[in-house]
């Protein structure tokens, strides 16, 4: 049925569509980044449900919970204020409250053990926080395809972030490998 659907001049490559709008390979740096983000995220929330011993639950959520921090403050600190006036106020307001629900959720799952009651309902749910406001950022008119009419330099935006990244994951990660 694939090769019949085969109508499409501008695709460059024989990968479905789908796959490059997830991935982004066309997407400026500041996307990109984003993107693999959320890729990196969404896998690790799909290899928590296989786990069953504890001590391998906690050890992913604490990854998830660092790439999540990081993720979130590189966003905040960086893309969020050079997007106003770009992308919707409404979509950048709705982003920060989201982003501080998901930080809610997260220290209540850090203030707990794994086999607890409902720590494992808690880790589903921000998986389930997370993909909603992933797809909200993701999705056709939201906030990156906003930003990509933008006039803001999402390359030299891609360049400060993966930068504030790095720095961030030092930190934290020397933090949370006590």
């Amino acid at each position: 049925m694939a090769a019949a659907t085969k109508t499409s001049t501008k695709a460059k490559t024989a990968k479905p569509r789908k796959s490059t709008r997830r991935t982004g390979r066309r997407d400026p740096l500041a996307i990109r980044l984003l993107k693999q983000d959320h890729r990196e995220v969404e896998a690790m929330f799909d290899e928590y449900e296989q786990l069953e011993a504890d001590k391998d639950k906690l050890a992913l959520f604490n990854k998830i919970a660092l790439a999540l921090k990081v993720h979130t403050q590189i966003e905040e600190e960086i893309l969020y204020p050079e997007s106003r006036g770009e992308v919707e106020d409404d979509l950048i307001d709705e982003a920060y409250v989201e982003h501080d629900g998901a930080k809610k959720l997260i220290a209540e799952i850090e203030a707990m053990k794994p086999g607890q009651e409902f720590y494992d309902a808690k880790v589903k749910v921000l998986g389930e926080y997370i993909k909603h406001h992933v797809k909200e950022e993701e999705q056709p008119g939201g906030f990156f395809a906003q930003a990509k009419k933008g006039d803001e330099d999402l390359e030299a935006i891609g360049e400060r972030m993966k930068a504030r990244k790095e720095e961030l994951m030092a930190k934290m990660g020397g933090k949370a490998a006590h």
